[in-house]
């Protein structure tokens, strides 16, 4: 999104210190909006400001609560994916200990073999 200079006045900054950051960081309303809301500001009753503040501010925690199920839901993947690499890698490290132990015991099962034949011999 291209960073947009809005045209605030100072006394509107002043007046609506927690408003005028709602509108700015609104997500559902677009650029021209935005500016519109603010050069309404001063002709709006006091109701109105009340519920847009409102609105604006109840947004702003929809769309929190999103990020923060979406953040979760990241790392609980990147959890999951963690879990899958390691039970990939103790899978990995199970199968080279077992083939390790098979030919361990091929050996000496082997070497059992030649020592009988060497005491049948003698």
């Amino acid at each position: 999104m291209a960073d947009h200079t809005f045209v605030i006045p100072e006394e509107i900054q002043k007046k609506h210190p927690t408003l005028i950051p709602l509108i700015i960081r609104s997500e559902s309303m677009n650029e021209e909006e935005k500016q519109y809301w603010i050069n309404i500001l001063p002709v709006m009753t006091l109701d109105q400001v009340e519920k847009l503040t409102k609105i604006l501010h109840d947004e702003r925690i929809q769309l929190d609560a999103i990020d923060a199920k979406y953040a979760k839901k990241i790392e609980t993947i990147g959890q999951e994916e963690f879990v899958k690499r390691v039970e990939e890698k103790r899978y990995q490290q199970r199968t080279d200990r077992t083939k390790v132990e098979k030919s361990t015991e091929i050996e000496e099962q082997e070497r059992e073999n030649i020592i009988l034949r060497n005491i049948e011999e003698t």
